[in-house]
């Protein structure tokens, strides 16, 4: 099987959705919502997708400033494709791109937890998540 790996590439939303949807991703992303995923589309600075002929087969979503931070927002592979080592090489291909203090940083689905430990993540118990509807307490 040949993969073809691009640096942000164009990628169309009906094409990530169609991944979300063929990935384990789908069930916690907006797929219902176009304005939505173009908006993630248009607004990450850092892409990279794996390519199967014409067909997008994964993707690696970031948002980074390229010197400390990278926060790795989308990691999808087909399920037809997982296992095959394009997940691991998306992430390879990301932090290639950033600079040496530069920290890939992703909040893991539960099912996800043991990979990314496995694979040479640390764990950080600090992250926190304020929903788009709770206000800031006085």
């Amino acid at each position: 099987m040949h993969i073809d790996y691009t640096i942000n590439a164009p990628v169309s939303a009906a094409q990530f959705i169609d991944l979300l949807e063929r990935s384990t991703l789908g069930a916690r992303r907006p797929i219902d919502d176009l304005a939505c995923i173009e908006g993630m589309l248009a607004n990450s600075n850092l892409t990279v997708s794996a390519w199967a002929g014409e067909q997008l087969v994964g993707m690696a979503r970031a948002l980074t400033d390229f010197h400390y931070a990278c926060y790795l927002s989308d990691l999808a592979v087909c399920s037809a494709y997982q296992q095959s080592g394009i997940g691991k090489q998306l992430q390879r291909l990301t932090q290639q791109q950033l600079g040496p203090r530069c920290k890939l940083i992703l909040i893991a689905a539960p099912a996800a937890q043991a990979y990314y430990a496995h694979i040479g993540y640390s764990h950080n118990p600090r992250c926190w998540v304020l929903e788009r509807q709770a206000q800031i307490n006085q």
